[in-house]
């Protein structure tokens, strides 16, 4: 145990950080890994590989991703804009690369392959777009001279375009879905919010109108006609697991599902654990986003309550869609359950954003003294 008396930067990050939000982020680790054992093997066999490859390749990312999260939970709101910069460019350009040079699957190019491993850049744009529009929003709200908005704007424009080329509409609808939530808490006025609402809806018609796949997707889902296999087979999966499940090892329809360690790792875990265990992973993430937006609601700096508030509602939205899919109630997106579901790129990016997080909730006492000095000297007047 560190004392309240030690100095020094493990201390200080001990006694500031938020104990709740990084219980669940651990939590949800070790269930991610623990599910693996449940979920991969099956996959594994059908490949013609070991059967705990995929287990110990999640083991082999786990730790990394986990020294991210703990590295990154020591920066200062100031070092997260700036990694966040940083990693914002270097993801944007190798997403452009990506599509001239990256790895085909299923038609789409999203991965650079480097040795044995592949890298889905948009997934580490996610987190350091949100803080960067964060920081944007920031600006214009304190001073509205500087054209922060429409920076935005253009920004996610950018993103979105590099999106729909790879193409991936699923990652696109996410992207926007969160932009639009922190743009609304920014003040977005009437105006754009009704432009942008039809531009949204524009665009999903222009995709199913353009995109064959997109268009498969959705009528599949409406018609219920056409391969619907992996679809129907998680949802058999979770029916028979019930409330309380069959037990660890015993789930039988998680053996044919294609995807089952990583967009239909949920419905794995609720043939084997049941549905009362899935809701535990629910509330999970609906813990994390109501305490991120309690947060960001008491929080006094405009750029800390856009990126806390964003970096959340990314993680729930992302977590909503996979399960969603899981239950058939979303057409299928190709998304992954924050860190419970395999893949390399998606737990380390993940761990980025769930670093963010941590750190810009940590309690800052110089700040909340410096407040209290300036309330005391009638510089600043105290929220209501």
């Amino acid at each position: 145990m560190v004392s309240r008396a030690e100095r020094g930067a493990l201390a200080d990050w001990f006694w500031t950080i938020d104990r709740f939000f990084l219980a669940a982020f651990i939590l949800l680790m070790g269930l991610g890994f623990m599910l693996s054992f449940a979920a991969s093997p099956p996959v594994a066999e059908r490949l013609g590989l070991d059967s705990f490859h995929f287990v110990k390749r999640h083991a082999v990312f786990l730790l990394p991703a986990i020294a991210i999260m703990f590295g990154i939970s020591f920066m200062t709101p100031r070092q997260v804009r700036r990694a966040a910069m940083i990693l914002l460019v270097i993801s944007l350009a190798a997403m452009v690369l990506a599509l001239f040079f990256g790895v085909e699957v299923k038609g789409s190019r999203r991965w650079i392959s480097i040795g044995s491993f592949s890298i889905q850049p948009s997934e580490f744009m996610k987190p350091a777009f949100v803080v960067i529009c964060a920081w944007l929003f920031a600006e214009h709200a304190r001073q509205p001279e500087i054209p922060g908005n429409l920076f935005a704007i253009i920004l996610f424009g950018i993103v979105a375009a590099l999106l729909v080329a790879q193409p991936d509409l699923g990652q696109t609808i996410l992207t926007a879905a969160v932009w639009g939530g922190m743009f609304f808490m920014a003040g977005m006025p009437w105006l754009w919010i009704i432009v942008l609402g039809g531009a949204a809806v524009g665009g999903l018609l222009t995709a199913y109108t353009f995109l064959p796949h997109v268009a498969g997707r959705i009528d599949k889902f409406m018609t219920g006609e056409g391969d619907t296999f992996q679809m129907d087979t998680a949802r058999e999966a979770i029916i028979r697991g019930s409330w309380f499940g069959q037990g660890p090892g015993e789930g039988t329809v998680k053996r044919i599902i294609p995807d089952s360690h990583t967009d239909f790792i949920f419905s794995v875990a609720a043939e084997e654990f049941g549905i009362l265990f899935c809701m535990v992973i629910v509330m999970i993430f609906a813990f994390v986003v109501m305490r991120g937006l309690n947060h960001a609601f008491k929080e006094r700096n405009d750029f800390t309550r856009f990126a806390v508030a964003g970096l959340v509602l990314q993680l729930g939205t992302q977590s909503m869609i996979n399960i969603g899919v899981n239950l058939e109630l979303l057409p299928a997106k190709g998304m992954t359950l924050p860190l419970i579901s395999y893949g390399g790129s998606s737990m380390i990016a993940i761990c980025v954003t769930a670093g963010f997080i941590l750190a810009l909730t940590r309690h800052r006492p110089e700040k909340r003294a410096s407040e209290r000095s300036l309330f005391r000297g009638g510089i600043m007047a105290p929220a209501e």
